[in-house]
């Protein structure tokens, strides 16, 4: 497995900022894999701000690795903003991070529904006690969706810690 080029990049600006404000970072990951992980530690000394990612890419290991609850992925589904923030928030604790990226989202080529389609993806940030969240819709086949769902939350994170205030 290789990093995209644009992707290295990303995760290389990205260790540069948690490196100025001394924050580690974590992953919640359930479609891309682990393919977030994976870009961070790409990076050489990524080892001073990442201690450790989950792949929760069942239900049962959302709740059970990232206390996500049983109550948000009945009322929500395991692809839903609700979720996400939940396992932000679970993989930042469980870490003890100041930083977390959690996503969750159905890549395809099955899987989507009319309310939610293939290539619906869900985001949560969590940055200091702080929850952010967002849902894309991606086009393309199953690894372009999950590239560019690495992609987005490298970016996002970036422009987050850059309007953080100093």
């Amino acid at each position: 497995m290789t990093v995209a080029a644009d992707s290295l990049q990303l995760a290389t600006d990205l260790g540069q900022l948690l490196l100025r404000k001394k924050y580690s970072i974590t992953t919640a990951e359930s479609c891309t894999g682990g393919g977030i992980a994976y870009s961070l530690t790409a990076v050489p000394g990524s080892s001073a701000y990442i201690d450790r990612g989950f792949i929760t890419y069942s239900n049962k290991a959302k709740q059970q690795l990232l206390a996500v609850r049983s109550a948000t992925l009945l009322q929500y589904g395991a692809v839903s903003e609700q979720t996400v923030c939940e396992m932000a928030q679970g993989a930042a604790t469980a870490a003890g991070a100041d930083m977390a990226i959690a996503v969750s989202g159905i890549a395809g080529p099955d899987g989507g529904s009319a309310y939610k389609p293939v290539g619906t993806v869900c985001f949560g940030f969590y940055l200091n006690g702080q929850l952010a969240s967002s849902q894309l819709v991606f086009a393309g086949d199953r690894a372009a969706v999950r590239q560019q769902a690495i992609h987005y939350a490298l970016k996002q994170s970036i422009a987050l810690l850059t309007a953080e205030a100093n």
